[in-house]
């Protein structure tokens, strides 16, 4: 298990640019098995989930070429759909929850698909029946082998429907559009999913010659085609981590510049990061984070306490909200953080308390954040990173402290943010791995 020794206390400046959307990047990466042309994806981040998914996709038989930095072709003319019955799927696809997203493709292209149990991190149960009804309502069926923990998928030929989804999920709205954008006729999906991964991938899936209107809102209307064809694709950069870099400046009261950020695309993130008195500035599509001795929580127009809660797109991310709280606790005035999504995300705040944060955690969606407004700097400590977002809330934790502090169990961090480590250092953080 590796870990990080991280010297904290130390101001950062200097200019560092986000890593491609890992969120993205997995359904972009499961689209390449849409058709039997060549794919091409720019900016892919260089990471263990989105590398693992590419390996899955190699084993498939899609023909793979490293291109470049970030940049690779794929071409998935000859499929192996026997490899999806296999002990080495079943042990890699497991281990990856985004294995779930080639359902989709395989079942649309093939008329059938399996996926292990998937996998991932342990910030509380993610539903895979958005997905599972979705199939059923185009026309597929699917069977649970208990014996060997696999989802069988099949389906003559997928017809469209319309369908309005229990939860917006971001995952399960972009499988059931991979599925529908082939299926016989037109589909509707209401209360889908609306993030702007998402509709890169319905505006990628159009390139290629689909027919899919509504996107950007909850009402996607899919026209299906008889094939798709090959396209080129850039990967948005990753907003949750621009609101990390964000967070990191405020803590260490660093000044720091983030690049190429696709600010159009980043919702509410700015705003909310502007609620706990972050002066950033946007500087053409770039972020600029000025040193702040000082920020202030704002409070609501009566007076009240500030809420952070996240929501489906357009709200804001859950991803973030770690992020915030750790935030939260060098700023002057007091904040509820109210993670709705998912119900085990805010137990590191365990760690946090032990660094000497004040924080009331209420229940297991709701904590109160007590500001210290750098009165009292928080304690460096040994911790272990349970999710790959709270592993980055302490890491900042950790870089803000003063003196040397020990995150364990840091490949959780490695899932989702590339050689974070280096580029870190490139802005002066201490930062040491320890495998």
């Amino acid at each position: 298990m590796a870990s990080f020794k991280i010297k904290g206390g130390k101001k950062l400046s200097g200019e560092i640019t986000p890593q491609g959307a890992k969120n993205e990047a997995l359904q972009i990466l499961s689209a390449v098995l849409l058709t039997p042309e060549k794919v091409t994806i720019n900016n892919i981040p260089n990471i263990v989930d989105v590398n693992k998914l590419i390996e899955i996709l190699g084993d498939l038989g899609v023909k793979i070429q490293k291109l470049g930095k970030g940049s690779y072709s794929f071409q998935a003319d000859e499929i192996d759909l026997d490899h999806l019955s296999s002990d080495d799927f079943k042990a890699k696809g497991g281990r990856l929850r985004g294995s779930i997203m080639i359902v989709g493709p395989l079942l649309a292209r093939f008329g059938k698909a399996a996926i292990p149990r998937p996998g991932g991190d342990k910030i509380g149960r993610r539903r895979l029946d958005t997905h599972f009804i979705g199939f059923e309502k185009l026309g597929a069926e699917f069977n649970y082998d208990d014996k060997n923990g696999f989802f069988q998928i099949h389906a003559e030929q997928l017809k469209g429907t319309f369908m309005l989804l229990e939860e917006a999920s971001v995952t399960g709205t972009a499988n059931i559009v991979m599925a529908a954008c082939l299926a016989k006729g037109e589909t509707k999906i209401y209360n889908a999913a609306c993030e702007p991964y998402l509709q890169q991938l319905c505006k990628m899936i159009n390139r290629m010659g689909g027919k899919i209107s509504g996107i950007g809102s909850n009402l996607l209307v899919i026209e299906g085609v008889e094939s798709l064809g090959g396209c080129e694709h850039r990967v948005l950069p990753d907003m949750i981590e621009i609101g990390s870099w964000i967070g990191l400046a405020a803590m260490t009261k660093s000044d720091l510049t983030i690049k190429d950020v696709a600010y159009d695309e980043l919702g509410v993130i700015p705003g909310t990061f502007k609620k706990l008195g972050i002066k950033l500035q946007r500087k053409g599509d770039d972020i600029y984070v000025p040193s702040q001795e000082h920020y202030e929580i704002e409070s609501f127009i009566d007076g009240s306490i500030m809420n952070i809660s996240d929501a489906p797109w357009p709200g804001f991310t859950p991803d973030l909200l770690s992020i915030v709280l750790v935030v939260a606790t060098q700023a002057r005035g007091s904040v509820l953080i109210h993670q709705k999504m998912f119900e085990s995300r805010l137990f590191f705040t365990d760690k946090l308390i032990d660094m000497g944060a004040q924080i009331i955690l209420c229940d297991p969606h709701r904590a109160t954040v007590i500001g210290l407004d750098r009165k009292s700097m928080l304690k460096p400590t040994v911790m272990t990173s349970p999710d790959i977002r709270a592993g980055v809330s302490l890491l900042i934790a950790a870089l803000s402290a003063d003196g040397e502090s020990t995150i364990h169990n840091i490949e959780q961090i490695d899932r989702g943010y590339e050689d974070i480590e280096n580029r870190l250092k490139a802005i002066g953080a201490d930062i040491t791995r320890l495998n």
